[in-house]
Order: structure tokens, then C-alpha cells, then sequence
């Protein structure tokens, strides 16, 4: 049994992206200004009937195509990943909650998980074979982004306060972040490799990963380093493999993984790993371990003495073909915001004298 609510579609954006489009050269095929395209996408404008046309003749398709009433069915979606204990695999398990967002023109189902900003509202229910969609919102509407940065709460509150859309946080660590983006999962991927002793970094690993055609707005500066238990006595970096402690570490590709084996010339001591900076700080906090790499606000939060390692370089990697999305948009006015700028500039380990600024990756860079 499915069940659907019927929504206002608008496939603009979806057919422009489709032909790989800007706004720009949308509106010059359509006769109209970039400004109606921009606000029409984002559902501020209902086009007259004239333009409406011109928008189909466009594109070659009728108006009915692009403006036309349709049920998103959840049936339609495909899961972004598989829930860790679906009703398909343990019979008497809690039915799974979901939320939906479209990426790159494809509608997916997130299993919902704890995100950087709480626990959020969820758009539907799959019981066994019954799936429940409860909300209104189209999937359009839904920014999906995967980082580790420890106050992306932050981000995600004023995003949507501003904007009016939900931001939706999924806390990865850079490799799998970049990974999902690669997948076509989510709309920007976190990462912060680079440092100042190796600036390019965070460009070299999209290269990668990931090719061309990719920009990166900077997030911030941040602080990476040695979390302790404060009765410890001060730890010093020069012989940290002499000193018998029992370390945290964070998975493989992570920055901070990345970290802890320059420390220790390639040689891990850890044998626990934490999937967050949280995670490190929680296992050092209740003696599961002795110290850790995370970011110096974690440090803070959970009462622990910090030592500082390094500055790293905290950039949003977002598709190049995907600036004009009106969320993406929205996305790039919220981290170059003074308000955003202010509350992050406020939090221990954080330098946001750089924060919104943009750097192109092409062939040349």
C-alpha cells in the first residue's frame, strides 16, 4: 500500500540542469529576465501565461510538463542507502522514518539519523510494505549536505531561518562526504585537508576524487588537535609514542585519521575509532581512552584539556553546474552572511576571515 499527496511541481530547474543550462542562458532563450527564472524556480514567481510559453518553447515541451500538478509517490524514490535494520530484513523492527530531498533532478529517501542539527522532522513511515508519506513539502525544497564540522547546527538553523528551506546535515567524515557527493547523494560535501603547509590540498583531493567542474566555498579556519583528560599531566608532541597512552582515532580517509598518522610517522597506536570529533571526545571524557584528535571546540564542550596541532581549511564542495540552484544559492548567501559569520567567529578554534570566499576548480587550476 502506498500513499501520496498530490504536490505543485515545477520542472524548470530540473529541465534546465538537464541541458546543462545556466539561468542566464535560460532566460535569453525564453525572452524573459534571469531574475523571473531565478524566483520562478524557487517558487516566488508564478509565470503568466505568456512566459510560461516561452519557458516550454524553450525547452521544447509543453507548459503541462513544466507546471503541471503530479503526486510525488514514495514508491518513486530510490533509498540513498539501505536503513541499518529495515522491516524487510528484521520482521518485528520499528518501522523506518525517512526523509526526501531531490538531488540532480532524483528524488531519494534518507533514513532518518541523527543530524548536526538535532533530530529532525520526518516526511514519511515505511512499515513492512506501507509506506506513509506525512509531508507537504516537496522534495525540492531540502538541501542535503555531509561534513563533520562540529557546529554545522549552527549553519543548518540559519540556513533555514533565511532561506525558508530545511538544511539537512548528515555528519560524515571528508572521504565519505566526498564520496556521497560523487554518488549524486547529497548537494555539497565537507572537507579539510588542507592546512597551511599544504594549502591546496582540499583542490588536489577533488581533483582526485572527483575531477573538474567543482567549486568550494570556504567554510572556515579551524583548529585541529590533542584532546586529554585535565588530570593528565601536559602532553608534548616531540615524544607522544613514549608516553603509554591509550588512543581514540577516527576512520579511515578522515582529516583527522589523517592527522594522528603524520604524529606518529605512519605507525596508528589506536585500536578504538570514533566516527566523529564528538565521538573522539566523548571516549576520552568517560576513559575509554587517553587522548584524541578533534577540533578544539569538542574540546571545550566536554570539559577536556586541548593542545594544539594544526589549522586546517574547512571547504563546501558543491558542483559547479548546481551554483544556480536557488538552495544552493540560498547556501552561498548563509555562509557569507555577518550574522553566520558573527556566530561562528564567536566559537572557540574557529577564523572566519575567509569564510564565503570561492575558488573554481577547472583544468587549469
Amino acid at each position: 500500500m502506498i500513499m501520496a499527496k498530490s504536490q505543485p511541481t515545477n520542472q524548470v530547474r530540473h529541465h534546465r540542469q538537464q541541458r546543462g543550462w545556466s539561468q542566464a542562458e535560460l532566460a535569453e532563450l525564453a525572452g524573459i529576465s534571469r531574475t523571473a527564472v531565478s524566483a520562478i524556480e524557487m517558487g516566488r514567481l508564478v509565470p503568466s501565461v505568456a512566459a510560461a510559453l516561452r519557458l516550454a518553447a524553450a525547452f521544447g515541451c509543453t507548459v503541462e510538463d513544466l507546471f503541471s500538478p503530479r503526486p510525488v509517490e514514495a514508491d518513486e524514490t530510490a533509498w540513498a542507502w539501505p536503513p541499518q535494520a529495515s522491516p524487510t530484513q528484521f520482521p518485528q523492527a520499528t518501522p523506518t522514518r525517512f526523509w526526501l530531498a531531490e538531488v540532480g533532478g532524483r528524488v531519494w529517501r534518507y533514513p532518518v539519523e541523527a543530524t548536526a542539527a538535532g533530530l529532525l522532522p520526518h516526511d514519511g513511515v515505511v512499515d513492512g510494505e506501507v509506506i506513509r508519506q506525512h509531508s507537504d513539502e516537496h522534495p525540492s525544497k531540502t538541501l542535503v549536505v555531509a561534513c563533520c564540522d562540529p557546529a554545522a547546527g549552527l549553519l543548518a538553523r540559519e540556513y533555514s531561518r533565511r532561506s525558508g528551506y530545511r538544511l539537512i546535515v548528515l555528519t560524515r567524515s571528508s572521504s565519505a562526504a566526498m564520496s556521497l557527493l560523487q554518488q549524486g547523494r547529497v548537494h555539497a560535501a565537507g572537507l579539510h585537508f588542507a592546512t597551511p603547509a599544504e594549502p591546496q590540498e582540499n583542490t588536489r583531493t577533488v581533483r582526485k576524487m572527483l575531477g573538474i567542474g567543482f567549486d568550494l566555498l570556504r567554510g572556515a579556519r579551524w583548529q585541529s588537535g590533542l584532546c586529554f583528560r585535565p588530570a593528565r599531566p601536559i602532553l608534548r608532541i616531540e615524544n607522544l609514542a613514549r608516553q603509554g597512552l591509550r588512543w581514540v582515532g577516527r576512520e579511515d580517509g578522515s582529516a583527522a585519521r589523517r592527522c594522528l598518522e603524520e604524529l606518529f610517522d605512519g605507525r596508528l597506536p589506536t585500536r578504538r575509532v570514533a566516527r566523529d570529533h564528538r565521538g573522539v571526545a566523548l571516549a576520552v571524557r568517560d576513559g575509554w581512552a587517553d587522548a584524541g584528535v578533534c577540533h578544539r571546540l569538542v574540546s571545550d564542550e566536554f570539559g577536556l584539556s586541548f593542545l594544539g596541532v594544526r589549522w586546517e581549511f574547512f571547504d563546501w564542495c558543491i558542483p559547479a553546474a548546481w551554483r544556480d540552484d536557488p538552495r544552493i544559492v540560498a547556501l552561498i548567501d548563509t555562509v557569507r552572511s555577518s550574522n553566520y559569520r558573527q556566530l561562528l567567529s564567536d566559537l572557540p578554534g574557529y577564523d572566519v576571515r575567509e569564510t564565503g570566499d570561492i575558488q573554481a576548480i577547472h583544468a587549469g587550476s
